[in-house]
């Protein structure tokens, strides 16, 4: 059990009052216990309250006016806490953060890495870490994580118990060159360290009615394996990710033992099977397995159901005819970057089926590539069928990514271990379900202990491994644990208590996204939230408010929302931050992501020009046809959740496509539907821009940053600029030849019909290719219309007319619709030539035609 504090002291030598931003970079999956800062003089301090009542705290600081900053973050393999105070000339403020994390043995050792980036030459930095470890430490080591710059820097003190490291660069060797004013401490430093273990295979602790229990026999031959590998090999995989895929498979494929059996299943829409049956991993199917994969080219759809009851189907068949080894592993690791669609597209549906047809022997591993996969639905999945899931980010690398999972999870030391604890003492045992099928080299149990019957804990623990039956008798007794704990100022005596709330917490959680009933979800939850008030951690049910004494200046500190689908961090911050500054997201530092440059000052766009295509409400296209000077509008009436493509440009790899959201509820009969969300994409660039009506979202190769439309900023990115109003608009400018803006309508928030939503406008040009499609994207090379016998209609004010456009003969009604650039709740009226039916004649096809299963999907034109 591993606890961390950081403090940072920054005094303000400037002339004018500065921002100082407090931001580190803390292990997923570590707990944050406390926070404390003081500010010229006035403390604040912190405490875990439930996540609605912190949030209630919270709204009242806002409401009074006073300082109230949210805390929020989520990332890759780091998650950040941040924040931002200002202070006056001469001022001083101090920083200190606490979390704790347990230390999970992976291949043969501990590892504790500590993230170091103060951003400037310090003029007073030291990191210490202290070791304690009853049984002794077999080695350690500090590893050269910066390029041997500070060579001879760590100082190792290490007894047998007992070691100690630090790290204190002088300001001279914090400098990238002799006379650079730039700091070479950016990256991390990293501890490795392994126990003791003689001929034991575990050790028994307990302390303060808590037991924990460590499970790490040596010496262990690895068990042959086998493994159906189920790639998916659909349209979105296409570029870098199959690349990066294609490569970490063959790396695999080399790791295998002659012992093991595999085959693969590659999957579109259509699912496709490398052998019918599992094959020993000899070089020569070795060699046709590589060369089969590097001919894949992806396209199609996503039919991950079908692919995985065949991948279950070839195990099942497999096992039937007594073609397995009994003492085998048998896995399936499923790779894909996308939701279903093709096939079954029910989430709840697949699981279903996939359990349902899954034998106890099989272990199912996934992994999500990329930012769009639904990770939540492949966390299911995994869990209820004794596996684990993993992101694994395509604009990073995906294949020593995808290696590493695969050590973890295709090398289990440790199979069926059965703990057998007499009964009567024990109570709330828990254990970790990764590491207890396939921690790799270590199992952790921890639980609580009646201290009136440790004699009979102190018995015989047996365990039965793959390999042989293992007799494991206790190692520490509660006297000398105890004695040996009070003898270091540095030592915890609550670790015990510490590390059975951790694993039990995560335990519950997992247990919690799998609760078969509301009922018993609810009881979960209970659970949870009360373990997390009584030991003081910030779970995802809980949040960390921090105070001043007077308790009317608050922020609140988030726990990230499990597995959320963005990586990035965003803090958002009340009336302290100066108006015209740029806030200090635009540039986040979530490892191992590199910020974008911020650019410029006001917003590009103060005047619109004067011709438009544009999307507004329910959602209306009005096309603006230069030529002919005139305005076509249409409506396209479809189901929420829809994603239209708007934009479409292979050739130039273009895209713009939007995500339709429901009103609340249907108003005389009819739901409306607006855009909730658009998604831009330059493939050049391999630029994503997610907008929807809360965030603004930008990830560029290894870059990406989290905007609120509650700032004012510019991000750069290559050709790409990206410029955001503050809750008004975001212009996205490509080389500034081509030009998108994005409006934001916000509506009442009690409105018992509207919803917030998106409107975006496109000014014509003709630097798309000839090739360039979609619902306005067709409409950049103008097609030719002649509009006449215009007459009465049957509404006095809605003329009629004929149109010929496109080889077609249409009825057009002439009528007003809204431009909202210049008047943002109102709109000026904008007057067009409407088409009925959803567009039908003047666009190519059906509006159907143009639906994409997902945000960055291009369309697939006929």
């Amino acid at each position: 059990m591993a606890n961390t504090v950081i403090q940072a002291k920054v005094v303000n030598h400037s002339p004018q009052p500065q921002d100082v931003v407090f931001d580190v970079q803390i292990p997923k999956g570590a707990f944050i216990s406390n926070f404390s800062m003081t500010v010229d003089g006035t403390t604040f301090t912190s405490y875990v309250k439930e996540k609605t009542v912190g949030r209630a705290l919270y709204s009242q600081a806002r409401a009074k006016g006073k300082m109230a900053g949210l805390v929020r973050s989520r990332a890759l393999d780091m998650e950040n806490f941040k924040t931002e105070v200002n202070i006056a000339p001469g001022a001083k403020v101090q920083f200190e953060l606490h979390y704790q994390e347990v230390k999970w043995r992976k291949l043969g050792s501990y590892e504790h890495r500590l993230h170091l980036q103060p951003g400037r030459l310090a003029k007073h930095l030291e990191v210490d870490v202290w070791i304690i470890e009853p049984q002794g430490m077999r080695f350690l080591h500090v590893l050269d994580t910066f390029d041997g710059h500070f060579d001879g820097v760590p100082v190792v003190s290490k007894e047998h118990q007992k070691a100690h490291v630090t790290f204190k660069p002088t300001v001279a060797q914090q400098r990238k060159c002799s006379n650079c004013s730039e700091t070479a401490v950016a990256g991390e430093l990293v501890v490795m360290y392994d126990v003791n273990r003689e001929e034991k295979v575990g050790e028994l602790q307990v302390f303060n009615g808590y037991f924990v229990h460590f499970f790490a026999p040596e010496n262990m031959d690895p068990i042959p394996k086998n493994i159906l590998f189920v790639i998916d090999v659909s349209g979105s995989m296409w570029g870098i990710k199959m690349k990066q895929t294609v490569e970490a498979m063959k790396t695999i494929l080399d790791d295998l033992r002659a012992e093991d059996h595999f085959s693969m299943v590659d999957f579109n829409h259509n699912v496709r099977t490398w052998r019918n049956d599992l094959v020993s991993a000899t070089k020569t199917q070795i060699a046709d397995a590589k060369n089969y994969i590097h001919k894949i080219q992806p396209s199609g759809g996503t039919n991950i159901n079908e692919a995985l009851l065949r991948a279950i189907f070839i195990l099942n068949e497999a096992n039937n005819l007594g073609l397995l080894d009994p003492n085998a592993v048998s896995l399936i690791i499923l790779v894909s970057d996308g939701d279903p669609t093709v096939g079954e597209l029910k989430l709840s549906k697949i699981q279903k089926n996939v359990k349902q047809n899954i034998r106890e022997n099989i272990s199912l591993f996934s992994l999500g590539i990329g930012f769009d996969v639904d990770y939540d639905f492949l966390k299911r999945l995994s869990n209820e069928n004794r596996g684990i899931a993993q992101r694994i980010y395509g604009n990073q690398d995906t294949s020593a990514q995808l290696k590493k999972f695969y050590n973890q999870v295709s090398t289990p030391l440790l199979r069926n271990v059965q703990f057998n604890y007499p009964q009567t003492p024990v109570t709330d045992v828990t254990q970790n379900s990764f590491h207890n099928y396939f921690g790799g080299s270590e199992i952790v149990v921890a639980g609580k202990v009646d201290p009136d019957k440790l004699e009979q804990l102190q018995g015989i623990i047996t365990a039965t491994s793959a390999n042989a039956e293992l007799v494991l008798e206790t190692l520490a007794e509660v006297d000398g644990l105890e004695d040996f704990l009070s003898k270091d100022k540095h030592a915890d005596p609550d670790f015990t208590k510490k590390l059975w709330a951790y694993l039990t917490i995560n335990q519950l959680l997992a247990e919690r996204s799998l609760a078969p009933t509301a009922a018993v979800k609810r009881k979960i939850t209970k659970t949870i939230l009360q373990m997390s008030l009584d030991h003081h951690i910030v779970t995802p049910l809980t949040s960390l408010v921090i105070e001043n004494d007077a308790g009317d200046e608050r922020m609140l500190a988030d726990s990230p929302p499990q597995d959320h689908s963005c990586c990035s961090g965003a803090l958002y911050y009340g009336n302290r931050v100066a108006p015209n500054s740029f806030p200090p997201w635009v540039n986040p530092s979530p490892t191992p992501m590199v910020p974008m440059p911020a650019v410029g000052a006001p917003v590009l766009e103060t005047t619109p020009p004067p011709h438009v295509m544009r999307v507004e409400n329910d959602p209306h296209f009005i096309i603006y046809l230069p030529k002919s000077q005139k305005n076509i509008c249409f409506n396209i009436d479809s189901e929420p959740g829809k994603i239209l493509n708007l934009v479409s440009d292979p050739e130039l790899g273009i895209l713009v496509n939007g995500q339709l959201i429901g009103a609340k509820k249907p108003k005389n009969e009819k739901l409306s539907t607006y855009f909730g969300k658009l998604g831009f994409y330059f493939q050049r660039e391999d630029m994503k821009i997610e907008i929807s009506t809360e965030t603004i979202s930008l990830s560029g190769g290894s870059r990406t940053s989290v905007l609120s439309w509650s700032d004012t900023a510019h991000i750069l990115n290559q050709r790409v600029l990206v410029s955001v109003k503050k809750e008004k608009t975001v212009t996205i400018t490509l080389d500034k030849e081509m030009s998108f803006s994005v409006l934001l309508h916000r509506v009442w928030k009690k409105h018992p019909i509207n919803v917030d939503f998106l409107g975006i406008y496109i000014p014509p040009t003709n630097k798309f290719s000839l090739n360039v499609h979609g619902l306005i994207g067709q409409f950049m090379y103008e097609p030719k219309i002649h509009i006449f016998n215009e007459r009465p209609g049957k509404d006095p004010e809605k003329p009629e007319a004929n149109m010929d456009v496109k080889g077609q003969k249409l009825i057009v009604t002439r009528g007003l619709q809204k431009d909202y650039r210049t008047d943002g709740v109102f709109g000026t009226n904008v007057p067009c030539w409407f088409v009925h039916n959803s567009g039908k004649g003047f666009i190519d096809g059906h509006y159907k035609d143009y639906f994409v299963p997902q945000l960055y999907s291009f369309l697939k034109w006929p």
